[in-house]
């Protein structure tokens, strides 16, 4: 067979063929994993951690692979694996795995992210290759993930607050709070303050009316 005709051949193999295809590492490791080294996102929102591997040598006919992710340090506790199936408590209903069997990458989701998960997160791989057999390796720096505060929530919350402030009474509303100073009262005390003033004018008059009443009666006896 000429070399024209050759070369045609070739292009049509299978990329697992081409010199080991994208499972081979560009790298001198044999096993690698990689990720970047550091992420943020802000509370409440979500995230993707961005994953990659290699390794050297050629797939089983079954690989059986299979992605893991642990948290905290490089043994630390696994929250997420895909075979068994498992998602670890604190992450319920909060972890997405953007991968499919096969594929060299992919990435892991993680919404509704809360203060607490700030951490370092680190993705495993395990698969069967036709000489070694059953291997796994796993990223040795991981991921470092920072959770920032929402800034738009807290300068809600700090607008929240009502102050009133009225120069003729003297009275500062601040919230569900009410201060009073030197010369200062709240609406309550000033109804009181008003009415104790009416009666007592309304008691010094009568009593006028009645010492002049009783004057008069006295002269008209005599």
């Amino acid at each position: 067979m000429g070399l024209p005709l050759l070369l045609p051949l070739l292009l049509l193999l299978p990329t697992s063929l081409q010199d080991g295809g994208s499972a081979k590492c560009k790298s001198n490791n044999i096993y690698e994993v990689i990720q970047p080294e550091h992420l943020s996102a802000p509370e409440g929102g979500s995230i993707h951690i961005p994953f990659s591997f290699c390794y050297s040598g050629n797939p089983a006919k079954d690989p059986r692979e299979s992605i893991s992710w642990r948290w905290g340090h490089f043994h630390g506790e696994f929250i997420y694996n895909t075979t068994p199936p498992f998602t670890h408590e604190d992450f319920k209903n909060r972890l997405v795995l953007n991968w499919t069997k096969g594929a060299r990458n992919g990435s892991l989701l993680i919404s509704n992210l809360r203060k607490e998960d700030s951490s370092t997160y680190f993705c495993r791989v395990q698969l069967t290759t036709q000489k070694e057999g059953r291997q796994l390796w796993q990223s040795i720096l991981g991921t470092s993930l920072t959770i920032t505060r929402d800034t738009e929530k807290t300068t809600m919350r700090a607008t929240s607050t009502i102050t009133i402030t009225t120069t003729t009474d003297s009275v500062s509303v601040s919230g569900d709070k009410r201060s009073l100073g030197s010369c200062s009262f709240s609406t309550e005390a000033a109804v009181s303050v008003a009415m104790t003033s009416t009666v007592f004018k309304i008691a010094i008059l009568g009593l006028i009316f009645y010492l002049r009443w009783k004057r008069s009666k006295g002269l008209q006896t005599k």
